[in-house]
């Protein structure tokens, strides 16, 4: 595999769940390398569109040989995905495909900063252009909020202790490189998991603050969904447990009868409809496609569809 090759996990069962119709109209918020694109555009019609978004430029640049003029590249955040359809006269989808997390290529790239594996500039951005870099992160940030990241958003036990060898390590100068913080984070995590290296939770930790993962996907849920016409579908590909429940809980919710005021009497059949429908259960990749590609081990595919409710 070269170093800008990814490997979209649960590919042909996505696609499938988005019911491509020839002539909908369809976005790819999370454009990568544009592996789910290609297949959404190979079940596509003349007179279909698909709009494929990423923050990462070089995603945008790498998706120009597609060359193809159903499909539509835009470089923005996700979140802002009703503005970007607004700006080409779209005002609702046919479906909505998101593939959460990091690509191969980021991760594969040393100067993107995402991995401890080899050694790069602490930054992490998926947009290198926009915002603040882990290193200046790192330099700035309290004690207490650093720990509160690494614990919240790593989901690690060790945050406190990690948090205060970090601080004391950038007293004698500043944490910029990824094998530096590595090396931090294994002398303050005092057990380890098997097969997992110590410094795993908290690159986690710091690439979704970073990069406001988390905030991102809640607002492109609920924008999104404003978007998806009647029988539209969302599909969602997540990699962690903190990104699945922010999924879950959206379907979950958007699953309920609408909201009313308190004491107004109102039979069941009368309340406001829900705006979504889950459909099936949560998808996992097979023992085959995890052997051929390990990152698939923590893939869970949830889909949903649009109701008739305004």
């Amino acid at each position: 595999m070269t170093i800008d090759a990814h490997v979209p996990v649960l590919l042909e069962e996505a696609v499938d769940a988005l019911q491509v119709c020839p002539d909908g109209c369809y976005v790819d918020c999370t454009f990568g390398r544009g592996g789910h694109s290609r297949a959404i555009l190979a079940r596509l019609g003349p007179a279909g569109r698909l709009f494929a978004v990423d923050r990462d430029p070089r995603a945008i640049e790498a998706g120009a040989a597609i060359g193809d003029r159903r499909l539509t590249l835009v470089h923005s955040a996700f979140s802002r995905v009703r503005e970007v359809l607004a700006q080409h006269g779209v005002v609702a989808l046919d479906g909505m495909l998101l593939d959460l997390g990091v690509s191969s290529p980021q991760v594969d790239t040393p100067e993107r900063g995402f991995s401890f594996r080899v050694d790069g500039p602490l930054d992490m951005r998926m947009d290198p252009t926009h915002g603040t870099s882990a290193a200046e992160f790192l330099a700035e940030a309290s004690e207490r909020e650093l720990g509160e990241v690494i614990r919240d958003y790593g989901e690690e036990r060790f945050a406190k202790q990690i948090a205060r060898a970090i601080v004391a390590t950038r007293t004698r100068g500043p944490v910029r490189t990824t094998r530096e913080l590595a090396a931090i984070v294994a002398t303050a995590v005092r057990t380890r998991e098997p097969h997992q290296d110590p410094a795993t939770r908290t690159f986690q930790a710091l690439r979704i603050h970073v990069n406001q993962e988390l905030e991102e996907l809640s607002l492109v849920l609920a924008r999104g969904v404003e978007l998806l016409r009647a029988g539209g579908r969302l599909v969602v590909l997540s990699f962690h447990s903190l990104e699945d429940r922010i999924v879950k809980r959206f379907i979950r919710d958007q699953a309920r009868p609408g909201s009313i005021p308190d004491r107004l009497p109102l039979r069941a059949a009368e309340l406001p409809p829900p705006r979504l429908v889950p459909l099936g259960k949560p998808v996992r990749a097979s023992a085959a496609q995890i052997a051929a590609n390990p990152r698939a081990r923590s893939a869970v595919m949830r889909v949903a569809e649009r109701t008739e409710a305004p």
